[in-house]
């Protein structure tokens, strides 16, 4: 039962990369190895935001929310945008290639380094828990919000981006760089449980994927 356990926590998890794989014409391609960069670049990456948070921002021991020093530490998550156009700048192609290898190579880094080993030991445990069904339908979700993120950092990287859709690129960055401490700080002023965290996170990136989505074909639409 555990091991069914874990299979359907590791399909639900994994199986929807391996979908956008497939579905997104990378694999006609050949594009595995960019996203294996594009994940060695997730890594670097994150191995930066580490250092500078634990030279600048040492961990909140007090028991009274640090609102100043989270949105400070939220701030570091520029450096993602940053990594997604470094890779995105190292690969030729269509604008679509390259959203889709750096958002399907830094996805799956992160899935794989965050999300592995609490699913491969968890998910196998005795009893039946929930959260890890939650953790395999939130790597789903951050999935979106980098296939998002990518789309924006390469419209703002546009030379011949138009200037009144600058604006509009720029706060759904914004938007995009402090989701996360939004809801962070929205469960904890609310006290919300855990699935009802997970539907308000998914919401919101949907409503940023479908801005997002509206911007890209506006700007495609009008440079084509």
């Amino acid at each position: 039962m555990t091991l069914f356990h874990f299979g359907n926590c590791f399909a639900l998890a994994y199986f929807p990369y391996f979908i956008t794989y497939k579905c997104s014409g990378l694999s006609e391609y050949n594009a595995f190895w960019k996203c294996v960069q594009a994940g060695v670049t997730y890594l670097f990456v994150q191995l930066c935001k580490m250092l500078f948070l634990a030279t600048f921002f040492p961990t909140w021991e007090g028991g009274i929310y640090d609102f100043i020093g989270e949105f400070m530490k939220a701030s570091v998550d520029v450096a993602d945008l940053i990594g997604l156009n470094l890779v995105m700048s190292r690969n030729a192609g269509k604008g679509e290639y390259k959203i889709m290898v750096a958002a399907l190579g830094w996805a799956t880094a992160e899935l794989i380094m965050s999300r592995c080993i609490p699913l491969w030991v968890g998910a196998r445990g005795i009893e039946f828990d929930w959260k890890y069904i939650q953790m395999s339908i939130d790597s789903n979700i951050s999935l979106v919000h980098y296939i998002i993120a990518s789309a924006q950092v390469w419209m703002i990287t546009r030379y011949d981006l138009y200037h009144t859709y600058r604006p509009a690129v720029l706060l759904l960055m914004f938007l995009s760089v402090y989701k996360a401490f939004v809801m962070e700080t929205f469960v904890h002023l609310c006290s919300l449980g855990s699935w009802t965290a997970l539907l308000a996170r998914a919401l919101v990136t949907g409503l940023l994927a479908l801005s997002t989505l509206a911007l890209y074909v506006a700007v495609v639409n009008v440079h084509s």
